[in-house]
């Protein structure tokens, strides 16, 4: 069966404007039409609170982004939902990033694989291709 896989930030980013830094492997599972892709609501909160903060800027305007990435590629969006939430506070404190550790509780329990190039993952019970 054909892997689950919810993209971190920095993967959706780089999918949408720079692959060249995705791995080889990301880059295949990515372009694997049986891939089931997913974005998370929390990705596109990250990258709209550091366009905000000034600490980000994108070539197209988010909403195109987000429209490019899902109607043009297939992926779909993953809302934030309180089973999400209250996983968080029951992680252990690997990671200290919100977004991140929103991320994994979704992985677990969507039974999904988290899309990563960031090691801090794999101290959660989560699998993570990179």
């Amino acid at each position: 069966m054909p892997p689950r896989c919810l993209l971190d930030t920095p993967t959706l980013l780089w999918m949408a404007g720079d692959v060249d830094r995705l791995s080889d492997t990301a880059r295949q599972t990515l372009a694997d039409p049986t891939t089931h892709l997913v974005i998370s609501v929390a990705s596109v909160w990250e990258i709209a609170a550091q366009l905000g903060a000034g600490q980000l800027r994108l070539d197209l305007p988010l909403t195109e982004l987000i429209r490019s990435a899902t109607a043009q590629t297939g992926i779909a969006l993953l809302p934030v939902e309180l089973p999400h939430t209250l996983v968080v506070p029951t992680l252990p404190l690997h990671h200290h990033d919100l977004f991140d550790r929103l991320l994994v509780a979704q992985c677990m329990v969507e039974d999904l694989v988290i899309v990563s190039g960031d090691a801090a993952f794999d101290a959660y019970p989560v699998k993570r291709l990179w």
